[in-house]
């Protein structure tokens, strides 16, 4: 039997027991780098890291992993590294990354991780605030981001893990990522003693507001992922995982660690490959944010449009009839969130209806959706979402076309994981029930004082994967976790009956208008980017009477209306992929994004969407808007590395539009 249900008896269902019982049990490991010997013992030849875009194409097994991790910490050793010093981590996605993070913590170091494209300020921030003594750095492109700042930091050890040829610097030693191991090779390791307790890890808050603080993440938070996230899925040894996010990131750290310890492949892709390697490979897992499946959905959009109508006409009957579909099908399962408690009646007249259309959407099955499911690769088994809430249009679309996605929830403070749907229970809309050992508890956002089941206040979290604190920030800690361990996480939300967990917002970005009114805008935005014509969109409208937005639209969809009507959109030169126009089109009324049509266009989208919101007040209305033609993205700083906008650096840039909007 699994330790993991004698641990927490009452939290570990029937299910999650059978999940558990199937999986290999860590319970009884005191370090991270302990299961790197247990999975070679166990996994040995499989492919554990898989990079088919590098020349040549990189392949490592589970024995070649762990061997790689001792040679990478034994190197370090024998150049100066002690237990318990800092390291910064600056790099990407990559199986060196790998090697490097479990290299270090196998030396008995900390690395202090961020992204090799991040500011190079806050990277010398990092570097200073964690009193790293070493760096690993991605290549010599990024060790040349910070040369100016190494003479002020007691950095004694650079490692590159590139192959590029090392350089010469006064007081530094430097070495690529195969000289390291080469030494390594040559060298005992020495086994360093650690415990839950050790802290293993820094991992930087991207600082949208002050200075990024440095989250302390000991082996126990990090090992309470590996034990527990096996409650919500079961994969197999040799189970193909896609990996997109930040290797760096909690999240996807986290389940890299817990995957990867059961024995899957983990293959390596980016936004320019997504696409086509989610055919060539057919992954059975993946982990990934709302972006991602955002774009998917908008993919299948975009093709919808270009069939003719008549073939438009028959794929829109099939998604209205399958919507009907998995409403009744929630309905009678008890799913749906917005009745959790049907009546008796309700039940088997959703039943009735439900299989009444069962046949039409088996059609749709057959004839659309799973070709749909194609882009996917076929073989999913199930996806996690995290970094923010599914859309409703997102949850029905995946579900009507058989993809099983299951929403988690957490913050980088906790590990991250503290709730996830599972398989047996995928209540959408919500992010599930927490993961064992984890209580979650719902206050008064003023008094602090509990909630009853049902009624929205702050979401307050308890568990073994909640930090240690800030690093040498103990003011921070102290706001951040009260006297009873119980981490405040900035979000809004309530508890259902069944514990599930629904939020509603952030706590920072409710709007307050003048009437008093508060806002989420995250549901709302939800709503409208269900237009076809939304591809991004920031609510603003803080201390105003009537809420705005700044919209990123989507400029294939509105080149295809604007064709419709006879027009052509008039674009600045450098706006990217836009189809040229046919010679027999080049008599088309030109107007441009502020033209009254547009603005009509983009109204009745705005009305229609948030107006069919359950739930819709007079006060959600979306009073003034402004489109704006540069993407919220990750390299203009309005993205997070996990997709998310940072809405502070939205409203900062432009302050003056939305200034002039009111």
């Amino acid at each position: 039997m699994n330790n993991l249900v004698t641990q927490y008896p009452y939290q570990v269902t029937e299910q999650e027991r059978s999940n558990l019982n199937r999986l290999v049990d860590y319970t009884s490991v005191q370090s991270l780098p302990e299961i790197w010997s247990l999975a070679a013992q166990r996994f040995g030849e499989t492919v554990a890291l898989k990079d088919p875009h590098t020349k040549p194409e990189v392949v490592i097994t589970y024995s070649q992993l762990n061997k790689l991790i001792q040679q990478f910490a034994a190197g370090l050793q024998s150049l100066g590294i002690k237990a318990g010093d800092r390291i910064s981590l600056f790099a990407d996605n990559s199986p060196r990354w790998f090697i490097a993070d479990q290299g270090i913590m196998t030396a008995g170091a900390v690395d202090a991780v961020r992204s090799g494209q991040a500011e190079q300020e806050e990277l010398r921030f990092i570097m200073a605030n964690s009193g790293s003594t070493a760096l690993v750095v991605e290549d010599l492109k990024t060790l040349n981001k910070l040369r100016d700042y190494l003479n002020d930091l007691p950095i004694k050890l650079i490692v590159l893990l590139s192959d590029e040829e090392p350089e010469e610097l006064a007081n530094i030693k430097m070495l690529n990522f195969s000289g390291l191991v080469e030494v390594g090779s040559s060298v005992q390791l020495e086994p360093v003693k650690q415990t839950k307790d050790t802290l293993a890890t820094l991992i930087y808050t991207s600082g949208t507001t002050g200075q990024p603080k440095g989250v302390m993440l000991s082996h126990g938070n990090l090992l309470h992922q590996v034990t527990t996230l096996g409650t919500v899925i079961k994969p197999q040894q040799g189970s193909k995982v896609l990996s997109i996010l930040p290797s760096w990131h909690s999240y996807e750290r986290s389940a890299e660690y817990f995957l990867l310890s059961q024995g899957c492949t983990q293959l390596y892709t980016n936004l320019r490959y997504i696409k086509q390697d989610l055919k060539t490979f057919k992954p059975n897992y993946m982990i990934a944010v709302p972006r991602l499946w955002e774009s998917i959905y908008e993919g299948a959009q975009k093709q919808f449009r270009e069939q003719p109508s008549n073939k438009q006409k028959l794929i829109n009957t099939f998604f209205s009839i399958s919507q009907r579909y998995i409403k009744a099908r929630r309905l009678a399962q008890g799913l749906d969130l917005e009745n959790l408690n049907p009546s008796a009646t309700e039940k088997i007249s959703a039943k009735v209806q439900a299989s009444v259309l069962a046949p039409v959407h088996a059609l749709g099955e057959r004839l659309v959706y799973g070709k749909v499911r194609e882009a996917t690769g076929g073989e999913i088994i199930q996806v996690i979402s995290g970094g923010g809430s599914l859309a409703k249009h997102l949850e029905n679309f995946f579900e009507i076309i058989g993809v099983n996605i299951l929403v988690g929830y957490g913050l980088t403070e906790t590990s991250p994981v503290t709730n996830a749907r599972r398989p047996w229970h995928n209540l959408r809309g919500s992010s599930g029930k927490p993961i064992p050992g984890t209580e979650i508890k719902i206050v008064n956002p003023e008094t602090r004082q509990p909630l009853p089941t049902g009624e929205r206040g702050l979401v307050l979290i308890k568990g073994p994967q909640v930090m240690q604190g800030y690093y040498q920030n103990p003011e921070a800690t102290a706001k951040a976790i009260d006297s009873e361990g119980w981490f405040d996480s900035g979000d809004l939300g309530w508890v259902t009956k069944e514990n599930d967990l629904v939020l509603t917002g952030r706590a920072k970005d409710t709007i307050v208008l003048t009437n008093g009114e508060n806002i989420e805008p995250q549901p709302i935005e939800d709503a409208c980017l269900r237009s076809a014509y939304v591809d991004q969109i920031v609510l603003v409208g803080q201390d105003q009477k009537s809420l705005g937005a700044l919209i990123v639209p989507n400029l294939d969809a509105l080149q295809q209306w604007a064709f419709s009507q006879n027009l052509q959109l008039r674009l600045p030169a450098d706006v990217p992929n836009l189809p040229k126009l046919e010679a027999s089109q080049s008599q088309l009324k030109e107007i441009d994004l502020d033209s009254k049509q547009i603005q009509d266009l983009f109204r009745q989208e705005l009305n229609r969407e948030v107006q069919n919101r359950p739930g819709y007040r007079s006060d959600d209305r979306i009073a003034v808007f402004k489109l704006i033609l540069e993407p919220f993205s990750i390299e203009n700083g309005m993205m997070t590395q996990t997709l998310k906008i940072r809405r502070p650096v939205v409203m900062e840039r432009y302050h003056d539009m939305i200034n002039g909007m009111f």
